[in-house]
């Protein structure tokens, strides 16, 4: 049987959207700036547009997951986020909730 292709596209995004705010809260252990940032991610097989990333960056920071701060780097002003306290308990979580859902998926697959 063949796959739709646009089916799949939109099942394939659906499943990756709620993997990125953990991947992002993972790299976010380490202070980065957006563009590299998509970079780490990108290394990691976890490629994603701008216009995904930065609103995502805003949302987590709005939640109290993040924290920012502007700082001049290379004659450029360059936003740097890293998780917040509360944003590495909730890194925590999401991580041992991401093994049990994987291991149940595992599992059943």
């Amino acid at each position: 049987m063949v796959v739709d292709p646009e089916l799949f596209e939109s099942l394939r995004l659906e499943l990756r959207r709620g993997s990125l705010v953990l991947a992002v809260l993972a790299r976010l252990r380490e202070e980065r700036y957006g563009y590299t940032l998509r970079q780490a991610l990108a290394a990691d097989g976890l490629e994603m547009e701008e216009s995904t990333l930065y609103p995502l960056l805003r949302r987590l920071e709005s939640q109290g997951l993040l924290t920012s701060e502007w700082r001049e780097e290379e004659k450029r002003k360059k936003r740097f986020y890293r998780l917040s306290p509360t944003g590495e308990a909730m890194l925590s979580a999401l991580a041992d909730e991401w093994r049990g859902i994987s291991a149940s998926l595992d599992r059943i697959l």
